[in-house]
């Protein structure tokens, strides 16, 4: 299960309560362009659309070996393939409780490209200052350590 992107800021700035996975629907050459690790998911979210899920904001480029794709948008919505189930209490979830879906990481799964998103809660600016006030004083326990 190889990482093709990781999306840093999903953990720092949301409390993931649950992770889900999703296929996603690409187009040919973007499929390539995502295999060979050219994208981001730097400002991505997932949006709600009357009963679909969307991957919005992921930037992938155009495949440089794909010639000239007409009017074509890196960031544009993405349709993301989930049971209906679970589209069902997601939905609900995120409506109700005021919670954010946020992608977490993109993945080849045997051929397949999935995206892993997680249902969060943001978090307020002491919780994360909290968090690395937390990672530094255990970063400087190690170093002391280290040196006796």
């Amino acid at each position: 299960m190889p990482t093709l992107a990781i999306n840093k800021r999903a953990h720092f700035d949301y409390e993931i309560l649950e992770k889900y996975e999703a296929g996603l629907a690409l187009l040919g050459h973007e499929v390539k362009s995502v295999k060979a690790g050219h994208v981001s998911l730097k400002e991505a979210f997932v949006t709600i659309h009357g009963n679909e899920l969307y991957l919005t904001n992921a930037h992938i480029p155009l495949y440089k070996h794909a010639g000239k794709v007409p009017s074509y948008d890196p960031a544009r919505p993405r349709k993301l393939l989930v049971r209906r189930l679970e589209l069902k209490r997601l939905i609900g979830q995120a409506r109700t409780e005021g919670l954010t879906l946020v992608p977490v990481q993109m993945y080849t799964k045997r051929r397949l490209i999935k995206l892993e998103f997680g249902l969060g809660k943001g978090k307020k600016k002491f919780d994360k200052r909290e968090k690395i006030k937390k990672r530094e004083d255990e970063r400087g326990m190690r170093r002391a350590l280290k040196n006796f």
